[in-house]
């Protein structure tokens, strides 16, 4: 509840300020935030986040939050299906950054959000497409709930806040690039070797394959999806060969929920 109010109140001081803007197609703000604020580490496998700049830039964020809740459900549903997930994937991240802002530099993880009875991603705050959302509204409901699915590399684009996490990508993801910036988005995670990698004949992988193994069934499971990508996986060929044969073993690293702030 206290989470709550602090959302709303940071909303509310901002709406007698200003009426929202008009929603731009090409998240401009949002792009013009990441860019300055989110930075690429020396591998380019992971970013960090300066969230003390992002607060400093409060207002901009909050801005371009409320110009894609200008979006009706009707507006929406007529766009084609990459636009849709790119604008769901941008509205996920940004409601995350805002909700980091309500307790930063007081906090550890995205976890000491949630109360006892809510997780953080369970706590609606979100004003979008006509309704009040979760950040599991968009991300289960929205994203992954919509009839079109089937590209379960958006899992490599929304971001938690964490470490543990697909990088914050220091830029808006847009319709017309979509899909190339998820498969880049995707080989660098892979690459990260933090989060995947082969150690004494068993492939240690990400923990997100485990959450969401189901969404990789249009992709022929998780052996099939990351067969495709032996060479980010720094897989030779006789390891990619035994993945794609399911004879490979596989295990799930520890997520780290740590913020994935960037250090002062």
């Amino acid at each position: 509840m206290r989470l709550l109010l602090a959302l709303l109140f940071w909303l509310s001081a901002f709406d007698v300020i200003a009426a929202p803007a008009a929603y731009d197609p090409s998240h401009a703000a949002w792009s013009r935030l990441l860019s300055t604020h989110v930075a690429w580490n020396a591998a380019g496998t992971a970013t960090t986040v300066d969230y003390a700049g992002l607060a400093r830039d409060s207002a901009a964020l909050r801005g371009y939050l409320q110009s894609l809740s200008t979006v009706t459900e009707a507006q929406f549903r007529q766009w084609p299906q990459a636009e849709r997930e790119a604008f769901l994937i941008n509205a996920y991240n940004a409601a995350t950054v805002q909700l980091i802002l309500t307790r930063y530099p007081k906090l550890r993880s995205i976890k000491e959000l949630g109360g006892l009875l809510s997780s953080p991603w369970k706590q609606a705050y979100v004003p979008l497409l006509g309704k009040t959302r979760s950040l599991d509204d968009i991300e289960h409901g929205l994203l992954r709930g919509d009839p079109g699915y089937d590209d379960p590399r958006i899992h490599f684009a929304v971001n938690c806040a964490s470490v543990g996490c697909p990088a914050l990508r220091p830029e808006a993801y847009l319709g017309p690039r979509l899909r190339t910036q998820l498969e880049d988005q995707t080989r660098r995670f892979l690459r990260d070797r933090s989060r995947n990698r082969l150690d004494a004949g068993t492939l240690q992988i990400s923990k997100i394959f485990d959450w969401y193994g189901r969404d990789f069934a249009t992709q022929g499971g998780v052996n099939a999806f990351l067969a495709r990508y032996p060479d980010a996986l720094g897989l030779d060929a006789g390891a990619s060969g035994r993945l794609r044969r399911g004879q490979l073993p596989i295990t799930y690293l520890d997520y780290d929920w740590s913020l994935n702030r960037r250090q002062p």
